[in-house]
């Protein structure tokens, strides 16, 4: 890579071309910096319930306490996290590292069989989980190594009498909560009154321990673990810190809406983490699909600062009463997880006066790698710049540097990639060169000013609202249903979600139905990687060893009249 690094002399001024690495020596270094700084200041909001940082310090300090004194939990344990956006994730992934341990974020709309993948997969020993999705984790945890459950309700930190009344709606009213037991199970609220009967001893945590497992899907079908080290998560938290300092931030009083879940490391870092060291307010969203309701918080909340995906924003300029919100506050909107598209972008900033700007990033780079200076008048169309410490370079198919311009294989090398893939070494090697250059699957140019664009996806991944869909896994599935001779999965064009998941069938029983399909899809697909479109066929596109052509389905135009809704 040329030694210049054009992408300097567009950085917003005031922006560092690198940071200070040794300035925390983990993540608790950076929240007890925030505590100190900030400990009566508000922390974490979620249904009208605030937590300052002083009480996030207690209650994490309190679960830590619990997983060492009372399980007998051993430093680097796995401890796996299945919740949506409330008040008991902070406090659960603060309580986990606190104590030496490694958080597993768990997507919650898992199905009992990808599930028990993760939790076999991360070696977890326990599992927390909310009870919307006990009857899942019920039926996922035999024969993995959990051995102990912390159950809560989604109420269960908003206080009284707010707390039991949403868990009752949510159980009686909206039938959200199916019936459940988990033998041995504990409450997490019990967990926490448990921890206080021990001390916290001092635990030695450093850089290079993993903090995350954060699981991300693989060409080869399998979800794999990228091991995020308190070093990558430092790193990140410094980057993006500086990135946006530059957008005249104030210390101890922004206001971040998360709609994005905690469990997704986009969320994660660039709210949870990054807001937590400038002592901002994380404002949880735990439904940000009821839309309506969604807009009526937000018309109560004084937010300076946004993140999402595109559909995340299409949806909320689509949602009658979005238009009618007091932006007078927002200084920041951010974008990642997907392209934004510009007719997204653009009606956002005719609505909100505020650039949607796009970042880029990936589980594997914890995950900020390029973010577009947050001064931009109007969206480019880019994923913007390399951040500080940050390299990047396009390669082409032999591994060498193409020329401005031209279109290669986007490669970062920095200290926020992943130490690797959990106890998968093959993987790891086929995208962490010998050099440390993470190699992206994404091709992508590079303008004379240092501006990153993507052109395309090298994998035959299929991106749904920001979340990977890999063919194999989807193709496995369907597959191992009676009647199915062959199937090849793909991603095609949707207004909605960005990229939906279509579907080639050849059928070995020709009553096989695309509702059969589809209803075996549901009951062991997550709903975004559930087929949308299924076309049956005679026969599929092959090489001549007979590998199914994939791209030659993606690039046949979509036949209405063929397709199954």
């Amino acid at each position: 890579m040329s030694q210049d690094r054009p992408w300097f002399s567009s950085y917003p001024q005031g922006v560092p071309h690198t940071v200070d690495l040794e300035e925390f020596h983990s993540i608790l270094s950076v929240l007890d910096n925030a505590i100190d700084h900030y400990r009566d200041r508000p922390a974490f909001s979620n249904f009208g319930k605030v937590l300052t940082y002083g009480e996030i310090d207690t209650l994490s300090r309190q679960f830590a306490a619990y997983l060492l004194g009372e399980l007998q939990l051993k430093k680097g344990d796995r401890v796996s996290i299945m919740m949506p956006n409330c008040l008991q994730y902070p406090i659960a992934i603060f309580g986990v590292l606190r104590a030496g341990l490694t958080v597993v974020n768990v997507n919650p709309m898992y199905t009992p069989r990808e599930l028990k993948h993760q939790l076999i997969d991360s070696g977890s020993c326990v599992l927390l989980v909310v009870d919307n999705f006990g009857i899942t984790a019920s039926e996922a945890i035999k024969d993995t190594q959990v051995r102990h459950v912390i159950t809560t309700g989604l109420g269960d930190m908003v206080g009284f009498p707010k707390g039991p009344i949403i868990n009752f709606v949510l159980k009686y009213i909206k039938k959200l909560v199916p019936d459940y037991s988990i033998r041995g199970a504990v409450r997490f609220k019990q967990a926490l009154a448990l921890g206080q009967r021990h001390a916290l001893p001092d635990v030695d945590i450093e850089l290079d321990d993993i903090a995350f497992l954060q699981y991300t899907g693989g060409t080869t079908g399998v979800a794999k673990g990228a091991m995020l080290t308190h070093r990558n998560l430092v790193a990140n938290m410094q980057q993006a810190g500086e990135w946006l300092a530059a957008n005249d931030l104030k210390l101890g009083h922004e206001i971040i809406i998360t709609a994005l879940p905690l469990y997704h490391i986009f969320a994660l870092t660039a709210n949870c983490l990054v807001f937590m060291k400038l002592g901002g307010l994380n404002y949880l969203i735990s439904n940000p699909r009821d839309m309506p309701g969604f807009v009526k918080e937000l018309k109560s909340i004084p937010f300076t600062a946004i993140t999402g995906v595109n559909t995340l924003f299409n949806g909320l300029l689509n949602t009658p009463g979005f238009s009618e919100i007091d932006f007078s506050t927002l200084k920041m909107t951010l974008g990642g997880g997907m392209a934004v598209q510009r007719a997204v972008a653009d009606k956002w900033k005719k609505v909100t006066g505020v650039t949607l700007v796009e970042a880029y990033g990936l589980t594997e780079t914890s995950p900020a790698a390029c973010i577009n200076p947050m001064d931009l008048k109007e969206y480019n169309g880019a994923i913007g710049l390399p951040i500080s410490s940050t390299d990047a370079c396009l390669k082409d198919e032999d591994g060498n540097l193409v020329a401005t311009g031209e279109v290669g294989e986007l490669c970062i090398k920095g200290p926020q990639v992943m130490k690797g893939y959990w106890q998968r070494p093959e993987e790891t090697a086929k995208v962490l060169d010998a050099d440390g250059w993470l190699h992206t699957g994404d091709m992508a140019k590079m303008d004379e000013r240092g501006f990153f664009y993507i052109v395309d996806r090298k994998k035959d991944m299929i991106l749904v609202s920001g979340f990977n869909v890999y063919p194999n896994e989807i193709e496995d599935v369907i597959a191992g249903m009676d009647g199915i001779l062959e199937v090849a999965a793909v991603g095609v064009p949707d207004e909605r979600s960005g990229e939906s998941v279509k579907v080639f069938v050849v059928r070995k029983d020709p009553n096989v139905t695309a509702d059969q399909i589809k209803a075996y899809c549901r009951e062991n697909l997550t709903g975004y990687k559930q087929p949308r479109h299924i076309e049956f066929r005679n026969e599929l596109p092959k090489t001549n060893v007979g590998k199914i052509l994939r791209k030659e389905l993606r690039n046949e135009p979509m036949e209405p009249a063929a397709t199954a809704h």
